[in-house]
């Protein structure tokens, strides 16, 4: 009779060989997978060589990527918690330093796209904090082993063809083509198919370089919030305070009305005469308040998170010389992951909500909670709570 010993280690060799049998299957499907782009490659104008120089080294997926997409939290961290680190003093001073030794640049960025220095400069400190941090995962590997794991459809499969596309055109070479594990690349964490849309060549030397060039990554930027529909004309949106008994139902209109309602900026200047803007409360009444204008979704195109805006714009506001936020934040955080996918799930039952039931606060669950709130004659500062999700479940249960 064996012992408990060895039947253990007959039990690991076995585990062991299979598991090894499993990943060389793996390995095989991915090579196959590869092997069978190369006619809709072709058919983009990329060739043989550009190909298996692409591919060169590359035979089998990343398993730390694959990782990546099974660690996706479900928890949703409170917009003040992300503001310190995108927004930390440190980042301000190297912005600062940064825009100091590119003022020429910056101001012809300006000029060309309509897009202010400091929001240009917020994206690049956000995305690879000023080009210190763009990312060292090779992208064609990332988005080879996304797309033959069929992660998010065919997503990734369009993206590498992209990538494969800009390494036939010459803008970059294999190795220095890299960025996060998710295949956005470079300094401002372009997607292939963004690049090739979007990207500038700012310094003229034929190449457009989101990797290395400075120039280059701070136009690209511009360029493509000029074509999401930035407005020269107004703001991102203000750090506002609200007067007392100040009707929040009506949290939409024109900023000379809200003026007119007694709305001031926490920092004392005048708001505009003129454009639109909406109220957004990311922390509930008590917490910083904010007058929000469509250039607030604009930044949302380049990622779409509340948080992502917020940060931008605030560290826009700093990098110009602006103060901190007056307001202090809430103790407790709002919903999380699970907790907001409740409460899009009960505002759908209720006939308030039609976006995704995916966890994640954004406009349209703004919306819906906002629409709940004036219906149940609650203040309607559209944040979401534990409270009103227990409001929400409990009025939109079966009853007995």
């Amino acid at each position: 009779m064996l012992s408990r010993r060895a039947l253990l280690a007959a039990g690991l060799c076995f585990s062991g060989a299979a598991h090894a049998k499993e990943r060389a299957r793996a390995d095989s499907a991915f090579l196959a997978f590869v092997e069978a782009l190369r006619p809709d490659a072709a058919a983009r104008g990329v060739t043989p060589q550009t190909f298996e120089a692409a591919f060169r080294g590359i035979v089998a997926p990343d398993s730390a990527v694959l990782a990546r997409t099974h660690r996706q939290s479900e928890f949703v961290r409170p917009v003040w918690d992300y503001l310190v680190g995108a927004v930390s003093g440190g980042r301000i001073a190297r912005g600062r330093a940064r825009a100091a030794t590119l003022v020429t640049t910056l101001q012809a960025i300006e000029g060309r796209y309509g897009v202010p220095g400091p929001v240009v400069l917020a994206i690049w400190g956000v995305e690879s904090d000023f080009g210190a941090s763009a990312g060292d995962v090779p992208t064609i590997r990332a988005l080879a082993t996304l797309a033959a794991a069929g992660h998010r459809g065919t997503l990734f499969r369009d993206e590498l063809l992209a990538a494969l596309t800009i390494l036939q055109r010459g803008d970059v070479t294999p190795d220095r083509m890299s960025g996060s594990w998710a295949g956005a690349m470079g300094q401002v964490q372009f997607l292939p198919s963004t690049y090739l849309a979007q990207a500038v060549d700012f310094d003229g030397d034929g190449h457009r370089d989101i990797w290395a060039s400075a120039p280059d990554s701070l136009a690209s930027i511009a360029a493509y919030l000029k074509d999401l529909g930035w407005d020269p004309a107004l703001s991102w949106g203000y750090e506002v305070r609200l007067p007392e008994g100040f009707d929040l139902a009506r949290y939409a209109g024109d900023l000379a009305d809200f003026t007119a309602r007694g709305v001031r900026r926490a920092d004392g200047g005048p708001l505009p005469s003129r454009g639109r803007a909406s109220l957004f409360l990311p922390g509930g009444l008590g917490a910083p308040a904010f007058l929000i204008t469509d250039n607030f979704e604009v930044i949302r195109g380049y990622n779409t998170s509340d948080s992502y805006a917020l940060a931008v714009g605030h560290l826009a506001d700093r990098l110009g010389g602006g103060p901190p936020l007056a307001a202090p934040w809430p103790a407790a955080p709002g919903l999380d992951g699970p907790g907001l996918r409740k409460l899009q799930v009960g505002l759908a039952s209720a006939g308030l909500y039609d976006g995704p039931t995916d966890g994640r606060a954004g406009p349209k669950l703004r919306e819906a909670v906002r629409r709940y709130q004036i219906r149940a004659g609650l203040p309607a500062d559209g944040y979401a709570t534990a409270t009103l999700l227990a409001h929400v479940v409990g009025q939109t249960a079966p009853r007995p």
